[in-house]
């Protein structure tokens, strides 16, 4: 039986780029649900995507990669049922998955035993791994397609030889999904900037997810990004707005920022923005969620979510109130890049 969800709560949408699709604002990170540094039980994976539903959140990330396939099998069991055209779903390719016995839980961050991923940014890769996607996921399309993790930082002075191997094989058979119907959009996922900067111009992309770079404690490196993506109407998809949980929880700041220990500097920073929300009012989650979705290259913001109270917490982080007078007071202190824009006014 298909379900057809209520619209009473639904998030706003923007148009992605060029693109027919319209995604919400707000979109729900499944790689928590993959086992991300600890594990998630189906029921608990289940319980969060119900609650993402009933909070109105329809925009859903994952990739092969998180937890090599979990993510992804979890998600498709979670929306089984659901009208697929009330739900937008982005997944990647550019690794592959393979079973391994010999692999322990916990290496690259996913406590999934068994199993190990590889990069392949071979024609014949994309469509392999898309092919899988699609069977774990239980559709046959998805909304937007994402190369993953391609850039220098990843991949070392094998960049080179990789960005042309993406360049003539993987991107050109993304393209031909998005031609054939298989996916709406095409684009790439990434962790750092420069990767982003140097393809826009490459190739005509739809998007760029970028995680952790324009956030409430980051904006420096970003501006060519959102200047470029502008100018060429590529949609941005912010994901990690939290740098790994820095910027998420309303005690004092932890020690992680962007998944390793944070420098005391960033520490300082991040206690004074805490400071800040906290005279207004806010929590600094909700200024964190809020403040990429001021930008206007910026389509959508995915935040991480392992459990229906995350979920919960995320709709409501969304729809709280932010007073213009927070963003006034961290521009003025220098906590906010001149150019970065804000809820109720444009940069200075």
């Amino acid at each position: 039986m298909t379900q057809t969800l209520a619209a009473a709560t639904e998030i706003a949408q923007r148009r992605l780029g060029t693109t027919r699709v319209r995604l919400p604002m707000l979109g729900f990170g499944a790689a928590p649900i993959g086992n991300l540094y600890t594990a998630v039980s189906d029921d608990e994976a289940m319980r969060a995507i119900g609650s993402a539903l009933g909070e109105g959140i329809r925009y859903f990330d994952t990739a092969p990669y998180y937890g090599y396939g979990l993510s992804e099998a979890r998600l498709g069991l979670g929306l089984k049922g659901v009208r697929r055209d009330s739900v937008r779903i982005s997944t990647k390719v550019g690794r592959r998955i393979y079973e391994d016995t010999s692999r322990e839980p916990g290496r690259e961050g996913f406590a999934v035993a068994g199993r190990k991923a590889e990069f392949d940014y071979s024609r014949d890769g994309v469509m392999r791994s898309f092919e899988s996607s699609l069977q774990r996921l239980g559709t046959d399309h998805v909304d937007i397609l994402l190369l993953h993790d391609i850039g220098r930082l990843t991949h070392g002075d094998n960049h080179p030889a990789m960005l042309r191997q993406a360049l003539d094989e993987a991107l050109p058979a993304m393209a031909e999904l998005k031609s054939s119907g298989a996916c709406g959009a095409i684009g790439i996922g990434v962790n750092e900037e420069d990767i982003a900067v140097e393809l826009m111009p490459l190739f005509p992309l739809d998007c760029v997810m970028l995680a952790g770079r324009y956030t409430l404690l980051e904006q420096h490196a970003s501006r060519r990004i959102m200047q470029g993506a502008q100018a060429r109407n590529i949609g941005v998809l912010v994901a990690g707005p939290y740098n790994s949980g820095l910027m998420s929880d309303a005690r004092a700041p932890g020690s992680t920022y962007n998944y390793a220990p944070a420098e005391p500097e960033v520490l300082q920073r991040a206690q004074r923005i805490y400071a800040i929300c906290a005279e207004h009012g806010v929590d600094v989650g909700a200024a964190a969620l809020q403040f990429p979705l001021a930008h206007p290259a910026v389509v959508s913001v995915v935040a991480g979510m392992r459990s229906a109270e995350e979920a919960i917490s995320a709709s409501l982080r969304y729809r709280a109130e932010v007073p213009a007078e927070l963003w006034q007071q961290l521009r003025a202190e220098g906590l906010l890049q001149d150019w970065a824009r804000t809820l109720g006014g444009a940069a200075a």
